[in-house]
């Protein structure tokens, strides 16, 4: 019989069963810090309908798709959580209660091309908060707060949010007469670092063919610094009157406010004026999250405030605000650059080793630690007292228990330290109160 090679497909991401226990640790993490602020846990289905997801696909989206047809359906995997939010909360309006705070931790796929700390297939943890007609901003000041807090958790301590609102860039545009070049804009005014604000000059000049007034103010705009409450002075200071830029530096000084009442210290967010993510999809507060000593790695967690989350399944109107995480490509990142140990590769607190051929004791004593919670594994099969310790050893579970003779008839149990090497008998009570 010929042999098929056994190979994992390019950008699915296989683990071993260490790196998996570590990373089914952070998914967990994150998950209690997202029930910690009151986010009800939601599954929408891997697989839908190619109509509703393709309701809002375009452009590259629809090219990395993986649909495929089944009978006289034509099905689609999800490509983010966010299509699949809307659909849910179209599909259940009447059901759940506004605002809709949810979180999904899930699978999703895009067929792009793989490359390193880029997958195919990946994990995204995301948490969005939906308003019925309309949404306070303070719940855009509250997802910093989340944050901070998951990063925190994750035991990650250089990162800073940084925080924009695309009111400011869409205002500062219309009133540069330049909303047509948005876009371009950008993506030169991102490259000022590289090639220097003349040649910026220079392009916006003779390429995007810009008035002299227009390009002092988008200079004017992208030369603020200085602290975050100094950013504020000086976008108030800018002399803008268009109503949409105005708005967003009010928007934007209101989150700040409340970022602070949260607890999140100032080092750990700024404003930055040069995000301008979901140019057409976000439409107030964005947020992009940064590990500070490896920025060239880019953001590990973003998001922002949208309107209309559902327009294509309902007329109704329902803003929302919220964040992803993407969890395969942030433990691959922190895994590779070493600030994350793979190390446990057991989440067995206890082996259980029997010297005798009968196991009913060795059942037993594991049924009672299982009851007290401590995860307990027993070694059934009959081998040498060696083997069955360097089991023990390259699973690096802390400890093992012996059964013999001499236990059965005492009722005491030898309990042997496998990190420091020590051994003791006690009675099972004990081993409980030392293992819990």
């Amino acid at each position: 019989m010929n042999k098929v090679e056994p190979k994992t497909l390019s950008g699915f991401m296989e683990l071993l069963p260490n790196e998996q226990v570590l990373f089914n640790q952070m998914q967990d993490k994150i998950r209690m810090v997202y029930e910690k602020f009151g986010f009800l846990p939601i599954d929408t289905p891997v697989i839908e309908a190619s109509e509703v997801l393709l309701a809002k696909a375009g452009g590259e989206t629809e090219k990395q798709l993986y649909s495929f047809s089944k009978g006289d359906s034509n099905l689609t995997l999800r490509f983010d959580l966010t299509v699949p939010l809307a659909k849910y909360v179209a599909e259940y309006y009447n059901q759940i209660t506004f605002p809709f705070r949810r979180y999904q931790i899930g699978k999703v796929y895009r067929g792009e091309r793989a490359q390193r700390g880029r997958f195919r297939e990946f994990y995204q943890c995301d948490i969005d908060v939906i308003g019925d007609s309309d949404l306070n901003v303070i719940n855009d000041a509250e997802i910093p707060a989340i944050i901070y807090e998951t990063f925190k958790v994750l035991e990650l301590e250089n990162f800073t949010i940084h925080i924009n609102n695309r009111k400011i860039l869409n205002g500062l545009f219309i009133e540069a007469n330049v909303q047509d070049k948005s876009a371009d804009i950008m993506r030169t005014i991102d490259k000022i670092d590289k090639i220097g604000k003349e040649v910026v000059i220079a392009i916006f000049k003779d390429d995007y063919k810009m008035s002299q007034k227009s390009i002092e103010t988008i200079i004017d705009f992208i030369e603020i610094d200085g602290t975050t409450d100094e950013k504020i002075n000086k976008l108030e200071q800018l002399n803008i009157k268009n109503e949409v830029y105005i708005e967003g530096v009010k928007e934007l000084k209101q989150v700040v406010k409340y970022i602070r009442l949260f607890n999140v210290p100032n080092e750990a967010f700024e404003i930055d004026l040069s995000i301008a993510r979901g140019l057409d999809y976000y439409t107030g507060t964005v947020y992009e999250t940064f590990l500070n000593d490896y920025k060239s790695v880019g953001s590990v967690c973003s998001g922002g405030r949208y309107n209309e989350l559902a327009e294509y399944y309902t007329d109704k109107n329902l803003p929302g605000v919220g964040m992803s995480i993407g969890l395969t490509r942030l433990f691959f990142i922190l895994n590779d650059i070493g600030l994350i140990k793979t190390d446990k590769k057991s989440i067995s607190d206890v082996l259980v080793i029997s010297m005798v051929e009968d196991l009913s004791k060795s059942i037993e004593v594991a049924n009672i630690l299982r009851s007290a919670k401590i995860n307990t594994q027993i070694y059934f099969d009959n081998k040498k007292i060696k083997t069955k310790f360097k089991y023990a050893d390259k699973l690096n579970i802390p400890y093992v228990i012996v059964i013999g003779e001499d236990e059965i008839k005492s009722g005491l149990l030898t309990i042997k330290d496998m990190i420091h090497g020590t051994q003791e008998q006690l009675p099972i009570e004990q081993i409980i109160t030392k293992l819990s």
